[in-house]
């Protein structure tokens, strides 16, 4: 570890692994410290979306070859859990291959300490390795907090008598519990009820909220809920866990009053995220927390540190808003990146989710991006909505998710349809985390009504709905002159 830097980065996830990577490249002198090896690649590789998508993956297939009965095929047998945990476990080691301490020293010549960082000054922090050696001091120009989140813990009554997992450990089971009670109706909790359920465990879902995903369009959790009941799962919501009566009873109490008994084997708590920087010692740099606990940051993702940023979870506190995603901190990277190299030091770049988007990896999957009605109305921005049914899709037809839709915002229609663009929209939808990336290219690049009704896409693929919605659209709102004009031309 040298005295000094152009850059450190404290915590090695998808954020510390990011803006460290780049500004290396750059040519830049960067250090990179995390407090272990194992844990080099954040929550996203160890306990967020590399595992909990593997395990959807395995989910999927399993309810699938169910499905196949109709046709004369038979799936029978329960899930062996630990089969399917060595499964995730070995997808995770593929990629943890090149997300790793000796991997990034080698391959990206990057300096890399592993060791608990504290501030001894504005510029200047120790690290006390991890291994028991005396702590070392260094410097940089700039240091970069991605210091990632933790998950929140439940506090009631008799917890402590529970078998209570969070996103952390769930993927350490080794036995399938028969009752899962999941408390949290957010992404986390719902992916993770559907993939138990399907695997055969009985599975609760209590939430806070009145409805699942309650970040999304309500006809789109709507819709969720109702392809999550008809496979089994139990919906317990604008209720809340008051106490654990033992280890495998919980009072659960409506916003009524009313009050019931749940069974359950194996508690999974996914009620959101919160933050922890004692071992930081901000105050030594100067840097303030807000009124909930996280950094309190500028549209620049600048500290009150002037020489301190914050990247991924740990920017949370950024005015622009909460996005606790991965790639939320790739575009907290690119912007960090983008003010850092500017010449002057003038940060010109601020940070936005206008064009931010997110999945749940549901079956189906749920898709957002760019601005939604409520944004749009808070900023006084005239829109339209259009809905696509995909009961009208060959390819949904074919596949048999007929049940899908597709919600746009768009500019308000003008003389010329055409020229109609996309400001937001949602789809839900088997693999509509795919479906939707053109959606978002043409927000970001302008693109219009025109540019997908004239390509012409391969006859059945699924991403043909990105045009029907808009030969619907401009079919319906031709004004009649043009119609008579086209006429008299022809």
């Amino acid at each position: 570890m040298k005295s000094q830097y152009d850059l450190i980065a404290i915590g090695a996830g998808s954020a510390g692994l990011g803006v460290s990577i780049a500004m290396k490249r750059l040519g830049f002198e960067v250090l990179l410290i995390d407090r272990y090896d194992q844990r080099i690649g954040g929550d996203c590789l160890n306990d967020g979306c590399v595992p909990s998508k593997a395990l959807i993956h395995v989910s999927r297939m399993m309810h699938n070859a169910r499905r196949t009965q109709p046709f004369g095929w038979t799936a029978e047998g329960a899930t062996d859990l630990a089969a399917v945990m060595q499964y995730v476990r070995e997808r995770q080691d593929i990629i943890r291959a090149h997300e790793n301490a000796a991997y990034l020293r080698e391959a990206e010549k990057l300096d890399v300490a592993l060791g608990t960082a504290s501030f001894v000054g504005k510029q200047e922090i120790e690290v006390r390795p991890t291994n028991g050696g005396p702590p070392e001091r260094t410097s940089a120009r700039n240091i970069i907090l991605c210091t990632g989140s933790k998950p929140r813990q439940l506090d009631v009554e008799g917890i402590d008598r529970v078998n209570v997992y969070t996103n952390e450990n769930i993927f350490t089971l080794k036995q399938l519990p028969q009752r899962l009670l999941v408390i949290g109706a957010g992404p986390i909790g719902i992916e993770m009820a559907q993939a138990f359920q399907r695997f055969g465990s009985q599975v609760t879902v209590v939430g806070s909220e009145a409805r699942i995903l309650d970040k999304e369009l309500p006809e789109v959790s709507d819709l969720l809920q109702k392809r999550l009941a008809e496979e089994g799962i139990e919906f317990k919501l604008k209720s809340r866990v008051n106490a654990f009566r033992d280890a495998h009873i919980a009072e659960v109490e409506s916003a009524e009053g009313r009050v019931e008994l749940v069974q359950f084997d194996v508690v999974l708590v996914a009620i959101g995220r919160t933050f922890n920087y004692d071992d930081l010692n901000l105050a030594a740099a100067g840097i303030d927390l807000d009124d909930q606990g996280r950094l309190k940051l500028n549209d620049y993702l600048q500290t009150t540190n002037t020489h301190v940023f914050a990247a991924g979870d740990a920017a949370a506190g950024a005015p622009a808003g909460q996005r606790l995603f991965s790639h939320a901190a790739e575009l907290h990277v690119s912007t960090l990146i983008s003010n850092l190299i500017t010449p002057g030091r003038v940060l010109d770049k601020k940070l936005t989710y206008d064009y931010f988007s997110w999945v749940t990896f549901t079956d189906p999957e749920v898709a957002t991006f760019g601005l939604l009605d409520d944004e749009l109305k808070k900023r006084s921005i005239g829109y339209e909505r259009l809905e696509y049914d995909f009961a009208h899709d060959d390819r949904a037809i074919i596949e048999d998710y007929e049940y899908a839709r597709m919600i746009l915002f768009t500019e308000p229609k003008g003389i010329n349809p055409f020229g109609t663009k996309i400001l937001g929209g949602t789809i839900i939808a088997p693999n509509a985390g795919e479906l939707v990336q053109e959606l978002i290219l043409a927000i970001q690049h302008k693109l219009t009504a025109g540019d997908f009704f004239n390509k012409i896409y391969p006859y059945p693929t699924a991403s043909r709905v990105n045009k029907s919605v808009w030969v619907d659209h401009i079919s319906d709102n031709l004004p009649g002159i043009v119609k008579k004009a086209v006429k008299w031309l022809y």
